[in-house]
């Protein structure tokens, strides 16, 4: 069988345990680009720890490199554009020599937030070239932390919603043979994934980015797990966090009803932008759904994920404010929809991020 050249850009944890997924595919032959930790894969590999996958001990892609020529990319990085921008992550294939020998690759997003395509997308139109530009969004649904620079801990869940990315469309339910061929060959990369093809991704996408939301909200403006508002006192084997039952009552009757609260919020403007109320759009059922998987998944006593926000929070490493909370609050101000709870879980945030961009860009100049 031939194999495809894929490249993976970015190997945190959701990067590391989608690139495994396409690692373990006899149709992929796997060249991932990393930053941080590129010379501790080469040396070591991958620790995985993942209740889906097993125990995985030193697993090294076929090559890892800084920069690689593609068919298809995979974008796994954090979308930080307050700090870079997608486009300049990705400059080498988006100027001269390259885009003078190779045509552009097929660009899959696998990142949090809302309108992350727009930069891409406008920066491989001014290419010139001829054609769409091949974008592939995704709504990422992954347990997974990085808790040391080559250990990933992951739970039972690898599942990706994917669909096109066109500009300014909410509403185009029926994809082209060429996207439901572009989707479908992208599906069949993965090994034990749950790869689900939308025509429509933009719902798909919110209805995701909802979770963010509401509940990273939560953890990052308490610095509590998730789970201390959901998972009930050890019984026999102990755990933490857990609910204290002293005053189990009042976080059950605020936070878990602050929680409901954004997401009935978020079903709103949801519904403003012209997603419908029907399950293939933005069911306002979603919000009860949302509330029962989550307390499903943070009770377990097995479940350790934190959301990866809060992680970066406690490393003074940028976050996604902008595009999981800042867009949506300059999308319903520019549609006049009004979003409380949302503008206020933005405006604390994007003062965390004011300091821990302070804080780098002081460490900087004393390093200079």
């Amino acid at each position: 069988m031939v194999q495809q050249d894929i490249l993976v850009i970015g190997m945190g944890a959701v990067g590391t345990i989608f690139a495994y997924s396409l690692h373990r595919s006899d149709k992929v032959r796997l060249t991932v680009v990393a930053r941080g930790n590129c010379e501790l894969i080469k040396e070591h590999g991958m620790d995985i720890k993942s209740q889906r996958f097993g125990d995985v001990k030193g697993w090294k892609p076929y090559r890892v490199l800084l920069i690689y020529s593609t068919r298809m990319l995979f974008c796994q990085l954090k979308c930080v554009p307050d700090v870079i921008k997608t486009p300049e992550i990705l400059k080498p294939l988006l100027s001269s020599p390259y885009c003078d020998r190779f045509d552009q690759p097929t660009y899959a997003l696998l990142q949090n937030g809302l309108n992350i395509e727009v930069d891409l997308y406008r920066a491989i139109k001014a290419l010139g070239k001829s054609g769409e530009p091949r974008i592939i969004n995704a709504g990422v649904y992954v347990f997974a932390n990085l808790i040391a620079p080559n250990v990933v801990e992951h739970g039972p869940f690898a599942r990706l919603d994917i669909g096109v990315y066109r500009p300014n469309d909410f509403t185009t339910m029926v994809n082209s043979e060429e996207e439901q061929h572009l989707l479908e060959e992208l599906r069949d990369l993965f090994h034990n994934a749950e790869i689900n093809i939308y025509p429509e991704i933009q719902r798909k996408k919110f209805a995701k980015n909802m979770l963010n939301i509401a509940f990273t909200s939560l953890a990052c403006l308490t610095r509590c797990s998730i789970s201390s508002v959901f998972r009930p006192p050890p019984t026999t084997i102990p755990y933490e966090p857990y609910l204290e039952p002293a005053t189990a009552d009042q976080v059950n009757h605020y936070t878990r009803k602050w929680c409901e609260d954004i997401l009935k919020e978020c079903v709103q403007f949801g519904h403003a932008m012209g997603f419908p109320d029907s399950e293939d759009g933005l069911p306002s059922s979603i919000v009860e759904d949302s509330m029962r998987l989550t307390e499903q998944s943070y009770s377990n006593p097995k479940s350790k994920h934190n959301p990866s926000t809060l992680l970066d929070i406690e490393k003074s490493a940028p976050i996604e404010v902008e595009v999981i909370w800042g867009e949506i609050v300059r999308m319903a101000e520019e549609r006049k929809v009004d979003v409380p709870r949302i503008e206020m879980a933005y405006s604390l945030l994007v003062l965390v991020q004011n300091q821990i961009l302070r804080r780098i860009n002081s460490a900087r100049s004393q390093n200079a």
